[in-house]
């Protein structure tokens, strides 16, 4: 059973129809890298497993779960789709942290908020807290970041800021871990520590799903690669079949611009 099952998924703004019968599935520790050109529908895609869009047609199942079913309004309601969130870690093109509170503020406050839903909290909010901190400091320690803890985010670079973001995405332990861009807004000496990160989660088995314009690193990282054109799934495989040896004429096309760029 794979972890993810993507069904049929549509999305429309007004007239327009950003994604289009989108399908796909993905394995307990693998690595999906979705590439195309700007506006085909990538970070839509993500947002929409996210449910920080709603689709209007199609289905997503973790773990054989349903957690959304566009013929089902039971899986809409809010209150649900807050919990289904903590199914995916996402990590934004831009690093939005909290500019008011330290790097290990920005790994913990998330967890620090669930726990106090906890029946246990106010007994042993002490152990609790401290148990997360301890956590936030480790999530520091493997981004290569332990003396940065106390560091607020204008004291740290875009790279530092970015493995703080993935930090944070992986406090809440994410069935699967979603990356939109992770270094475009990077100045190209910084992209490489956060794809060292990347490429070590992906040597640990990290489930993820990786939105890059990296061509390289999505060949040699990726165990599937799917290039998304006007909201359409053109072309999914290994990576290097789709990134070395592509069989549809859209994906060459890209590929072929790419290259020149």
């Amino acid at each position: 059973m794979p972890i993810l099952d993507v069904q049929h998924i549509e999305k429309h703004f007004g007239a327009t129809r950003v994604l289009e019968d989108i399908s796909f599935s993905l394995e307990q520790g693998q690595a999906l890298a979705i590439i195309g050109s700007s506006g085909s529908g990538k970070t839509t895609l993500l947002r929409c497993l996210n449910f920080l869009e709603k689709p209007d047609q199609g289905r997503i199942l973790v773990n054989g779960e349903k957690l959304f079913d566009a013929a089902d309004p039971a899986t809409h309601r809010e209150e649900e789709v807050r919990k289904k969130r903590l199914h995916f870690g996402l990590v934004f093109q831009s690093f939005n942290l909290f500019p008011q509170y330290t790097a290990l503020q920005n790994v913990t406050l998330a967890k620090e908020l669930l726990s106090q839903e906890r029946p246990d909290f106010k007994q042993n909010k002490k152990a609790i807290l401290e148990e997360i901190r301890e956590e936030g400091l480790s999530l520091l320690a493997q981004m290569g970041l332990s003396d940065r803890a106390g560091h607020y985010p204008h004291q740290l670079s875009g790279g530092q800021q970015q493995r703080v973001a993935i930090a944070r995405a992986l406090a809440l332990k994410p069935d699967i871990l979603c990356f939109d861009e992770p270094t475009s807004a990077l100045d190209p000496e910084l992209t490489g520590e956060v794809l060292r990160v990347i490429r070590g989660l992906a040597e640990q088995k990290t489930t993820m799903i990786i939105v890059t314009h990296e061509m390289a690193f999505a060949r040699d990282v990726a165990d599937q690669v799917i290039f998304m054109d006007s909201g359409v799934i053109v072309e999914q495989g290994s990576a290097r079949t789709v990134i070395e040896h592509p069989t549809q004429e859209r994906t060459r096309q890209f590929l072929a611009r790419y290259a020149e760029q």
